[in-house]
């Protein structure tokens, strides 16, 4: 009768929650350039948000260079705003219908703000396992209500639930250290 609880389904929700969070911590930068670190930003154009890579093309000319050649000149300006305003402490400089963002060396307050970036993701990333962790909880007690489970049966299965979310927090806590340490490392 626990065919009621989803215990796969559950799993892929939070396996979704830790690939957001690896998607959050590859956009952190640790002194290479790399296209992804405009990742995480969204451009106002054309009456919505939209993520950057889908209003320009982004490359790393030089180790310490992102180049953002935008599509649409009249949303040259909007892509510059986005970037300045990321919180990613980017200065984008306009060369046309281009945008070259030089990387400044990390500095130590820089890389202790970066920390405190991951640090927000990870707690993002377990926000959303709990939320999946509530979900699932629920599920269980609703079959114990409705007579599909026993007492006994929901205890194990809410032990299970708690078993696959400790699991999951547990490895968005490691990826935090590995993260962290690449990001202080100088």
């Amino acid at each position: 009768m626990s065919n009621s609880i989803d215990f796969k389904d559950m799993q892929r929700r939070m396996d979704g929650a830790i690939h957001a969070y690896k998607n959050d911590l590859a956009s952190l930068r640790t002194g290479r350039a790399s296209a992804n670190l405009l990742d995480p930003i969204h451009v106002d154009a054309y009456g919505a948000s939209m993520p950057i890579n889908q209003v320009a093309t982004i490359s790393v000319p030089e180790p310490r260079m992102i180049s953002v050649s935008v599509w649409d000149r009249q949303l040259v300006g909007a892509v510059d705003r986005a970037i300045r305003e990321s919180n990613l402490g980017f200065n984008p400089i306009m060369d046309g219908s281009t945008l070259r963002i030089p990387l400044p060396e990390l500095t130590e307050e820089r890389r202790k703000q970066l920390v405190k970036i991951a640090h927000q993701y990870a707690e993002q990333a377990r926000v959303a396992i709990r939320h999946v962790r509530r979900d699932g909880m629920e599920h269980v007690k609703k079959a114990e209500k409705d007579g599909d489970i026993s007492q006994d049966e929901s205890r194990i299965h809410s032990d299970h639930v708690q078993k696959i979310t400790d699991e999951t927090i547990a490895s968005v806590d490691s990826l935090l250290v590995e993260k962290e340490a690449e990001i202080l490392q100088v």
